[in-house]
C-alpha cells in the first residue's frame, strides 16, 4: 500500500469527520453518548461556526444531504434560503449597482443555516436542543484556540472594522485589538443568544415541539427581531466602495423555513452518485461522469497528464452548462443536461488541446441562455471590477484569501448518514448583527442583476449556490458521504476523488491525498465573476513530466503551493457494518475520528 499522511480509519461503532479537529471530536462525542449521526452533525455545525467564524456562521447557508439507515437513496435538507421580498432587480440598479456587491447587505439572501440544522434534528435526531448546543456555547463563552487564518483576516481588515463595521469590532477586536493566532478566542455575544434562545423554549414540553418553538424564534422571536431592528438602521460600507442598506426584513424570516426535496442522480460504472439540484453546481459533478462513462478511466494514469486533461476538459463543458443553463427555476432542461445522449455530444467537443472559449451545450429551446452567457462573459472582461472589502468568496489561500467553507461526514453504527457543506455569514462579508454575535450572509452576489435569466435576481428565488454535499452507493451497497469547501472548486475536487475510488481503487484517504488540480476556466460565481481562458491549476506533487505535458497540451498552467488544493471529507458504511473515515491533511486542520 503507497504511504498516506493519515490512516483510512475503519471500525463498525461510528464516525465523523470535518474541517476543524474540534467539530470532528464533538461529533464523535455525541455518538459515544448514545446520539445518533444527525445529532452528531448538528452539533459539529454549531461547534464549526465558533471555529471557523471565517468560512460559516449561524446566519449562512447550509444544504445537506442526508441518507437515514434502511432509505434507498438520500434527501435533500436544503438550507439554502431565498432573495428577500424587497430584493429586485429594479432596486439593486437604482442604487446604482450593475453587479450585487460580494460584501455588505445588499448581498444578503434569508438566513437559512439555522432552520435546516434544526429541521435535521427534529426529524431525524433523537436529543434536546439544549445538549445540541452545549459543545457550541461551551466554546464560544470559554474560547477556542484561534487558527492562524482566522487571525491573520481579522488583523487584515482591523481597521476596516473600526472605521465602518463597528459592530463587527466589537466581536473580531475583543479590547479593541486583533487578536493572536493561537489566542483563546471567545464570542460572548453568540454564547448568549443560543443560552437564551435554550431559556426561551426549556418549558416547551415534548423534543420535536420545543425544537419548533426554537425555530419559531428564529423566524419571529427575538433573533429575527434583532436582525428586523438592524436592518432598518444599517447602512454600511460594501464591496461596491459605497455604503448601502439592505432589504432583509423580519417578515422575509418569517415567511420561510428550510424545506426537504429529492436529490440528483447518475450511474457511473456500476456507482449511483447523489448530488442537489439545479439550484446547486451538483450536476456539475452528475455531467463529468456522464461524459467520462465510455472512457477506460482506470487504464490512465492519475499523476499523468492524459487523465488531468480529459477531466478538466469535461469540467470546463460541464462549468459552461452551469453558467447558461443552471438556475432556481422551473425552465431548467435537466433531462437534457443528465441524458446519455448530450454528454455523449459534450464528450465528443474534448480535443487532444485545452479549450480557450466558454462553451455552452447547443439545447434545442434554449439557446438564447447559451448566447446570454457568452454576452455576460464578455461583457465582465470589460467592466471595472468591485475593489471593496470582501470581494469574492473567502477561498483558499493560494487563490485570494484565507479559508473558503467547511464541511461535514457523519455516520453512526445503525447506519445513518449526513453530508454537510455549511457556508456563509463569513466574518469577513458581513458587519455583525448586534447583540447577536453573528453576521449575515453575503450568498446573493450569485444572482445577475439582468432579466430572463435562470440566475436572475427575484424575490422568492434561491441564488445558484456553489455548496455541494455528495453520496455514492457502490455496487456492493456501500454507501459514502463526502464533500469539500471550495466555491466553484467543489465539485471539481470531488470529481477528481470519486473518480480515483471507483476506477483507481484508491481507498479514501489515498483519493484525498492523491494531488489535485482545477480550473478557472468558468464564469465565477462570486464578485467580480472573472473568467480565466484555459487556466489550470496542479498541485506540485504531478510529475514534472505530466506539469509539461499539460502545458503541451495548451492549458495555462499554474503550479500550486504543495499542499493547498481542496479540503476533502469522507465517510463510508458498508453492508456488514463496517465503515471507514478520512480527512484532507490540507491547512493542517480537518481531521476524521472513529472506532
Amino acid at each position: 500500500m503507497s504511504f498516506t499522511t493519515r490512516p483510512e480509519l475503519s471500525g463498525t461503532f461510528g464516525m465523523t469527520a470535518s474541517t476543524h479537529w474540534i467539530a470532528t471530536a464533538v461529533g464523535m462525542s455525541v455518538l459515544e453518548r448514545g446520539g445518533n449521526a444527525f445529532d452528531a452533525a448538528v452539533a459539529m455545525g454549531f461547534a464549526l461556526h465558533v471555529c471557523e467564524p471565517h468560512l460559516n456562521g449561524p446566519l449562512g447557508d447550509m444544504p445537506a444531504m442526508i441518507w437515514p439507515a434502511g432509505e434507498a437513496a438520500p434527501t435533500m435538507i436544503c438550507g439554502q434560503a431565498p432573495a428577500p421580498a424587497g430584493a429586485t432587480i429594479a432596486h439593486y440598479k437604482g442604487e446604482g449597482l450593475d453587479l450585487i456587491p460580494g460584501s455588505g447587505l445588499l448581498a444578503t439572501v434569508i438566513p437559512g443555516a439555522l432552520d435546516a440544522w434544526l429541521l435535521m434534528l427534529r426529524d431525524h435526531g433523537s436529543w434536546p436542543l439544549a445538549e445540541v448546543l452545549a459543545p457550541a456555547i461551551h466554546y464560544a463563552r470559554h474560547g477556542v484556540p484561534l487558527l492562524p487564518r482566522i487571525a491573520g483576516e481579522i488583523d487584515g481588515l482591523a481597521a476596516f472594522f473600526r472605521e465602518e463595521w463597528p459592530t463587527s469590532a466589537a466581536v473580531w477586536l475583543p479590547g479593541g485589538h486583533a487578536p493572536e493566532a493561537g489566542a483563546l478566542f471567545r464570542n460572548p455575544d453568540l454564547a448568549d443568544t443560543w443560552e437564551r434562545l435554550c431559556r426561551e423554549v426549556e418549558g416547551t414540553r415534548g423534543r420535536e415541539v420545543q425544537i419548533d418553538a426554537a425555530r419559531d424564534q428564529i423566524a419571529q422571536g427575538f433573533i429575527a427581531q434583532k436582525i428586523d431592528d438592524w436592518m432598518r438602521e444599517a447602512c454600511v460600507m460594501d464591496a461596491s466602495g459605497h455604503r448601502h442598506r439592505g432589504v432583509l426584513t423580519g417578515q422575509d424570516l418569517a415567511d420561510w423555513r428550510a424545506s426537504y426535496e429529492p436529490c440528483l442522480s447518475t450511474n457511473h460504472a456500476g456507482w449511483d452518485v447523489f448530488k442537489g439540484g439545479f439550484w446547486s453546481q451538483g450536476p456539475v459533478q452528475l455531467q463529468v461522469l456522464n461524459m467520462l462513462a465510455g472512457d477506460d478511466i482506470a487504464a490512465l494514469d492519475p499523476l499523468g497528464p492524459d487523465f488531468v486533461h480529459l477531466v478538466t476538459e469535461a469540467l470546463k463543458l460541464a462549468f459552461a452548462d452551469r453558467e447558461a443553463q443552471y438556475g432556481d427555476s422551473d425552465d431548467i432542461p435537466a433531462d437534457t443536461l443528465l441524458s446519455a445522449a448530450y454528454a455523449a455530444e459534450r464528450r465528443a467537443q474534448i480535443g487532444a488541446i485545452a479549450s480557450p472559449d466558454l462553451r455552452p451545450g447547443h439545447i434545442p429551446g434554449y439557446e438564447g441562455r447559451a448566447q446570454a452567457a457568452l454576452e455576460r462573459m464578455h461583457w465582465l472582461a470589460n467592466r471595472k471590477a468591485h475593489t471593496g472589502p470582501g470581494v469574492g468568496e473567502p477561498t483558499m489561500g493560494h487563490l485570494k484569501r484565507p479559508g473558503d467553507t467547511v464541511h461535514i461526514d457523519t455516520v453512526d453504527r445503525w447506519g445513518n448518514m449526513v453530508s454537510a457543506t455549511p457556508s456563509g455569514g463569513w466574518l469577513q462579508s458581513s458587519p455583525v448583527v448586534p447583540g447577536l454575535g453573528m453576521p449575515l450572509n453575503s450568498r446573493a452576489q450569485m444572482f445577475w442583476l439582468t432579466e430572463g435569466l435562470p440566475t436572475s435576481l427575484k424575490p422568492g428565488r434561491r441564488p445558484r449556490t456553489t455548496l455541494s454535499p455528495s453520496f455514492a452507493r457502490a455496487p456492493d451497497g456501500t454507501r459514502l458521504a463526502y464533500g469539500t469547501p471550495g466555491g466553484d472548486q467543489q465539485d471539481q475536487w470531488q470529481s477528481v476523488f470519486i473518480l480515483h475510488v471507483i476506477h483507481h481503487g484508491m481507498n479514501l484517504q489515498q483519493a484525498i491525498d492523491a494531488p489535485l488540480f482545477h480550473t478557472d476556466h468558468l464564469q465565477a460565481s462570486f464578485d467580480p465573476r472573472a473568467f480565466s481562458p484555459a487556466h489550470l491549476l496542479a498541485e506540485p506533487a504531478f510529475p514534472e513530466a505530466t506539469l509539461q505535458g499539460l502545458c503541451d497540451r495548451g492549458h495555462r498552467l499554474t503550479v500550486a503551493a504543495p499542499w493547498s488544493a481542496g479540503r476533502l471529507t469522507a465517510v463510508s458504511h458498508r453492508p456488514d457494518g463496517m465503515m471507514r473515515a478520512a480527512a484532507t491533511p490540507r491547512l493542517m486542520q480537518a481531521y476524521a475520528a472513529g472506532r
